[in-house]
């Protein structure tokens, strides 16, 4: 490879390309560039050419041309056919051992089968999940890389160099094979509609029962900045809530409209947590209200037609429910977090995937958008961080909760939320205002603890229209109740 000289070549320089592209060359690697339309990429050296060494490419071949061995690619385009697009013309440039890297959010078993396709051919490829947004991307993302142990020791270095960096460790770390790293980063943005999404709860609950304007509010996020709740998306809550509108002199939040768009991670972890079996009622709630949320012209209707009949609810002390608020704000993001490890565990088992929830979590820790101090709270519950330990898929070890809400740190400060939390609920439902992740969570916790649940009905209702035959509490076998005959119970 005659004048190769490129430590990693980025193909799709839109923002996120473009600033990973710059992230690795200001950490010290000569970076190959390319896109399909050439101006991208010598608009990039124009305007960032002295970030550090690029090369600029106007083909695949010559990007590849210019990269040492073992030549990597990474991919920043649209997820679906345009990744497999410039996968199918990449392949016959590559040799054994060289490395595709698909960066962009794309379905974990879109990754799995290019994972499974390329490996046939002796190439590696790599699904990471980077979270961060554009200014992650440049300054320094949380990167979840999945694909073979073999192909992270040629790569893995240079994701760590651009990965944020927490307390002197790097926000990376080998997540496991094919489709994992993607998996992970799905999971995240599950976790973060929910985050989000309680977020905005909390305002609703504010503002309308509390009586608090978005002005006042931000003064309010910004204190719970300094409690336990203390995270990048509540930091930047505040800043929001305290943004005038130059247009008209109104908070800026009363003239966005109120339909919140998704890109498909959040609904692809809510339908991938029926796929695996993992209750993450909370995180689908989430995606649902935003569902409802675009839904503008049944909302109108509605508006005329459906009664509220709510109760006038008059707070006599503001400041005990800005209090009761926030701590259910809080044990509702617990409940949001423990359903996302759960569901991680469920798919570990699903899909032989060695995760280990300690490491995940310090990836999480800096550089993306759930960032948040009780990340290093969740870290130590689950062992830390360790890098080399990956267990057994479907295994829980004896140093880690079953549950993030069964470790003693979290079961005390959910345990002390909950009369605020129950409160919150009922005033809520008593003011006719839309809680639907607040109140999910908080039906998910009732649901853990319960000795017994109403399933034992549901299971007998399926053994009389269906056979579908049930277990008993007082001795070993499956039964059927001969429900149309004389209703003997046969052991099925």
């Amino acid at each position: 490879m005659s004048g190769a000289q490129a430590d990693i070549g980025v193909t799709g320089l839109a923002v996120m390309g473009a600033n990973l592209a710059r992230n690795f060359a200001r950490n010290g690697y000569t970076v190959a560039l390319h896109n399909r339309t050439a101006q991208k990429t010598h608009d990039l050296m124009s305007a960032h050419g002295d970030d550090g060494e690029f090369v600029a490419t106007e083909s695949l071949k010559e990007l590849v041309d210019s990269l040492k061995a073992p030549r990597r690619v990474l991919i920043m385009v649209k997820a679906g056919a345009p990744v497999d697009a410039v996968i199918d013309q990449l392949v016959d440039l590559l040799d054994d051992g060289d490395i595709i890297i698909d960066a962009g959010n794309s379905h974990y078993e879109d990754t799995r089968r290019r994972e499974a396709a390329l490996a046939e051919k002796g190439l590696h490829f790599v699904g990471v999940g980077v979270s961060g947004g554009e200014e992650g991307a440049l300054n320094g993302p949380a990167i979840m890389p999945g694909g073979s142990r073999e192909s992270y020791v040629a790569l893995g270095p240079l994701l760590e160099s651009i990965s944020a960096d927490f307390e002197g460790e790097p926000c990376c770390a080998w997540i496991g094979p094919d489709g994992a790293g993607h998996y992970v980063k799905m999971v995240h943005n599950g976790i973060e509609y929910a985050d989000m999404q309680v977020i905005g709860e909390a305002y609703d609950l504010l503002r309308q029962v509390g009586g608090l304007e978005p002005r006042e509010q931000a003064g309010v996020f910004r204190a719970w900045n300094e409690t336990e709740l203390a995270s990048y998306l509540i930091e930047i809550t505040a800043e929001v809530l305290e943004q005038v509108d130059a247009a008209t002199g109104q908070p800026l939040v009363d003239v966005i409209v109120d339909e919140a768009g998704q890109k498909g991670t959040g609904r692809w972890t809510a339908i991938s947590g029926l796929d695996v079996g993992s209750p993450i009622g909370a995180i689908a709630e989430s995606v649902f209200a935003r569902s409802l949320s675009s839904q503008r012209a049944v909302r109108d209707a509605a508006s005329s037609v459906l009664v509220s009949g709510t109760e006038n609810v008059q707070i006599a002390d503001v400041g005990a429910f800005v209090e009761d608020v926030r701590l259910a704000l809080y044990a509702s993001k617990l409940v949001s977090y423990a359903q996302g490890l759960d569901m991680l565990r469920a798919a570990a088992s699903e899909y032989g995937w060695p995760l280990d929830i300690g490491t995940i979590a310090s990836v999480w820790r800096d550089g993306c958008i759930i960032r948040a101090d009780l990340l290093d709270d969740i870290m130590r519950a689950f062992g830390g961080r360790d890098t080399t330990r990956h267990p057994e898929p479907g295994t829980t070890s004896a140093d880690q909760p079953a549950n993030l809400l069964f470790a003693p740190f979290f079961a005390e400060a959910i345990g002390a939320a909950v009369p605020a939390w129950r409160r919150v609920v009922s005033v809520a439902s008593a003011a006719g205002v839309p809680i639907p992740v607040f109140s999910s969570a908080l039906s998910y916790y009732d649901g853990l603890r319960q000795e017994r649940l109403p399933a034992a009905l549901t299971q007998g209702l399926r053994d009389y229209f269906g056979a579908h035959t049930y277990r008993r509490v007082d001795r070993e076998g499956t039964f059927h109740t001969l429900w149309s005959g004389d209703r003997t119970e046969v052991e099925a």
